[in-house]
């Protein structure tokens, strides 16, 4: 398979269950997340996976513990929880979750060596991350998984820290829910080219 073959493999699946081979898809997040490019290759990405019973913990307590507090807090009607739970739980259905995180300690670091372009340093890190965890959602695409990229971030914060004794100088930042896919993919939309690119020159 090439590339770009991979790469229109990629989507956002939501039907997912757990006939994942977790040694193998572990490797994978692993090595395309050592492989993803960073400024400076300064390798700010950093990733949490979790499997079997620590996953569905994530999805069916820590997320759905601190979520409805912050839906409360907000005022949100109880009438909504409903749905939301129902979403949480296909998360949990799923094979395991790869938590991406950037340490924001190496980007103050930089900062500080490179004081010209201290103001871009977060704003690379960001790329690096989004870097990062699409590359791992392309490699897993070739192991035939699917997977959808979640942001419960901050609200699950300091929870994911304290669970699983996390640096306070790691940033999370998203959350990726890997499994096997359990319906058809619709095909996906594409906005005219004419719109979106523009070409110069022989």
């Amino acid at each position: 398979m090439s590339f770009m073959e991979s790469l229109a493999n990629r989507r956002s699946i939501y039907a997912l269950g757990k006939a994942v081979d977790v040694e193998k898809a572990t490797a994978t997040i692993k090595e395309a997340v050592k492989l993803s490019p960073s400024a400076f290759n300064s390798q700010t990405s950093r990733v949490l996976i979790l499997t079997g019973a620590e996953h569905t913990k994530l999805w069916q307590e820590i997320v759905a513990t601190d979520l409805k507090a912050e839906m409360d807090r907000q005022g949100v009607p109880e009438a909504a929880w409903a749905g939301t739970k129902a979403k949480l739980d296909s998360f949990a259905a799923a094979g395991m979750t790869a938590l991406f995180f950037e340490d924001t300690d190496v980007v103050k670091n930089l900062q500080e060596q490179f004081p010209l372009y201290a103001d871009n340093f977060p704003v690379w890190s960001e790329q690096s991350t989004g870097i990062a965890s699409v590359n791992a959602w392309v490699a897993l695409s070739e192991l035939g998984l699917g997977a959808n990229l979640q942001h419960y971030n901050p609200v699950i914060d300091a929870t994911v820290a304290k669970t699983y004794d996390i640096p306070e100088s790691w940033h999370l930042r998203g959350q990726l829910v890997v499994g096997s896919p359990e319906s058809e993919v619709t095909p996906k939309a594409f906005m005219a080219d004419e719109d979106r690119f523009k070409v110069f020159g022989a």
